[in-house]
């Protein structure tokens, strides 16, 4: 007898415009943190088993760690301590979003995790409640839920959906390697040890764009407080970001803690060509266009 399984497909995130303010007390920033999913996708499989484990294929998946450090592993317990009961599961991920590449791949595999998990268990957990231990696991992993549009607040994990018109095309330049986010946020304050840092606020002409459904509006008003960190620590993505508007891109910037670089483009035809150019230059690994918003988390596949 075939055991019973669920798989979730779970969308990649470009962070449309990031705005961090100073440091907490707590070590963490407040955010002003406007996701937008797009149609790069991981996928989760929960399959009935007698013990926890997890594992994991596609590109990258080399480097996806399988013990509590993962947070599609970290989801299922938390789930299972929030209803009391065994953890025991199979969790394989395939994944697409590249791995450390600050799209929010991981958080992705946890999102995934928790719904296939709520899923396969039948445990039914209330909405509100998947929010809120999405927000325990990470602050990317409630958005990697609800996809869409959202603005997230606080640490990034206090969501407000946003109204989008029609599609926006993105191409995402893949760097070799990652970029720790810890690295970053810190070489952000360094940066701006000597600055007034005001408190994080969404950009009203962004959002009235994103309502739209405008890329030249939008393209102007892109924005990442963590791009000057990333470069610093990875100076060689200024020079992709040239390339890919040199290419026809309406505007580039460093994808949330880095290293992808993301470009929005007036359309199909234009994503395209920036993908082919940048795929065909020195200056990233590959380059994939793609479109959103796109839901969230959502249930492709279950057998009884």
């Amino acid at each position: 007898m075939t055991a019973a399984s669920r798989t979730v497909r779970v969308p990649a995130k470009v962070n449309v415009q990031l705005a961090v303010g100073p440091p907490r007390a707590d070590g963490f920033h407040d955010l002003a943190n406007v996701f937008l999913a797009v149609a790069l996708y991981d996928e989760v499989t929960a399959t009935e088993a007698g013990e926890l484990s997890v594992g994991c294929t596609g590109p990258g998946s080399e480097l996806v760690p399988t013990g509590e450090e993962n947070l599609a592993v970290r989801a299922a317990l938390l789930l299972a301590r929030h209803h009391g009961r065994d953890p025991a599961v199979r969790l394989d991920i395939v994944k697409d979003i590249p791995v450390a590449g600050g799209m929010a791949g991981g958080s992705a595999d946890a999102a995934g995790a928790l719904l296939a998990c709520d899923q396969l268990w039948g445990t039914r957990t209330p909405h509100e409640e998947l929010l809120a231990i999405c927000a325990e696991l990470g602050s990317d992993v409630p958005f990697s839920l609800i996809g869409g549009a959202a603005l997230g607040e606080g640490r990034g994990e206090r969501l407000t959906r946003l109204p989008v018109s029609g599609t926006f095309h993105w191409v995402f330049a893949l760097a070799d390697g990652g970029l720790s986010t810890p690295a970053v946020y810190q070489e952000c304050d360094r940066l701006r040890a000597d600055a007034e840092v005001p408190a994080p606020l969404p950009d009203p002409a962004l959002l009235k764009a994103l309502a739209a459904g405008d890329p030249l509006a939008l393209a102007p008003t892109l924005a990442n407080d963590l791009q000057p960190a990333a470069l610093s620590l990875r100076p060689a993505l200024a020079e992709t970001l040239k390339a890919g508007v040199a290419a026809g891109a309406l505007a580039g910037l460093v994808s949330g803690s880095g290293p992808s670089c993301a470009f929005l483009a007036a359309d199909a035809e234009a994503a395209a060509a920036v993908a082919d150019a940048l795929a065909g230059s020195a200056h990233c690994r590959t380059a994939r266009a793609t479109t959103g918003p796109v839901p969230g988390a959502t249930t492709i596949d279950s057998h009884a």
